[in-house]
């Protein structure tokens, strides 16, 4: 009897095990823990943001440290000071995104100048902070913003927007290339990603700056950064599909979503994000999107390389991968003459 009743249920469970319900009932659960991995990694990262190192330029000549350490007080963080011998090559650094705001010192009196477009809610809670410092150490001091951001987005937020747009639609286009079109072979796969993130970066500029003028776009620069973003994004999900098969998702998903937009820097500036978050999101696909984006957009005569690298780097081990091992990718087809077949 024991003996029966053990083969039947070795026998119901790989019925249930060759059924689709197995499958149906894994992705129930990570479906659910998604969700709540969603929804707590942007709350972590965005939610309330405070400040762990600020770099700021200070330059002129007066009594700085009270002013430091009151601003220090109100911000609860460290400021990075660094000391420039000339307003000019304190607004340099602030070009090249090394500092994020300059502490002009007049004397008795001195200048805050932020830079919005350097990063938004950095910016805000200086402004928010500098008077109530000045007020404290009896200096007076003043605001005012040498790098504001584009009146039409006044949040800062359209660049995360473009960013992100451009990495889920850069894998869902690739998810639905293997659905629709599974019999593509490498080649082709790799080419039809190519077009469509070519088209879709086209769609994505003109929409946010000939249709809607919410940003002033360098358009084909903007054009390139959202193509290889898409590009990356769409490769980066068949190099998944090819190393785990069905469940190239999850992997996608973690790295591209829950881990790589909310350390990009798009809607909390990195000297905001928790530690972790600010090291690793710029060498990740979405960060350095926004990064190549923000740095084209506001500070064009300084745009830097590193960005175009990451992006280049995780499309060419993408491919890369997906073509050495192309045999295991679920999709493709026998291009073979049928007498060789």
């Amino acid at each position: 009897m024991d003996h029966a009743r053990h083969r039947s249920v070795r026998e119901h469970w790989t019925a249930f095990r060759e059924s689709p319900f197995l499958p149906a009932v894994v992705l129930l659960f990570i479906l659910a823990a998604a969700a709540g991995l969603f929804a707590g990694s942007y709350c972590y990262a965005m939610a309330n943001p405070a400040p762990r190192h600020v770099p700021m330029a200070v330059t002129g000549h007066g009594e700085s440290a009270h002013l430091v350490q009151a601003l220090d007080a109100g911000l609860d963080t460290s400021l990075s000071i660094r000391h420039y011998a000339t307003y000019a090559a304190a607004r340099a650094a602030v070009d090249e995104q090394r500092e994020f705001a300059i502490l002009v010192l007049q004397g008795d009196r001195a200048q805050l100048d932020v830079a919005a477009a350097a990063g938004a809610s950095v910016s805000r809670l200086l402004t928010q902070a500098a008077p109530i410092a000045g007020q404290k150490t009896g200096v007076p001091l003043t605001v005012r913003d040498i790098k504001p951001l584009q009146p039409t987005d006044p949040q800062g937020l359209a660049i995360f927007y473009i960013s992100l747009a451009s990495v889920i639609i850069g894998f869902v286009g690739a998810i639905q290339l293997s659905v629709h079109a599974r019999a593509l072979n490498a080649g082709e796969r790799i080419s039809f990603i190519a077009a469509y993130a070519v088209l879709g970066g086209l769609a994505i500029c003109a929409v946010v700056d000939g249709l809607l003028g919410v940003l002033d776009l360098p358009f084909k620069e903007s054009w390139g950064i959202c193509a290889l973003t898409m590009f990356t994004s769409g490769m980066v999900f068949t190099m998944f599909n090819t190393l785990v098969g069905r469940w190239a998702m999850i992997p996608t998903w973690g790295l591209m979503v829950l881990i790589g937009n909310p350390s990009s820097g798009g809607a909390v500036s990195w000297p905001l994000l928790p530690s972790p978050l600010g090291l690793i999101g710029r060498w990740l696909p979405p960060g350095a999107s926004v990064n190549a984006q923000h740095t084209a957009i506001y500070f064009h005569p300084h745009q830097h390389v590193l960005p175009f690298i990451v992006l280049a780097a995780w499309s060419l081990v993408a491919t890369t991968i997906f073509v050495v091992w192309r045999h295991r990718h679920p999709g493709g087809r026998d291009t073979a003459p049928a007498h060789a077949r």
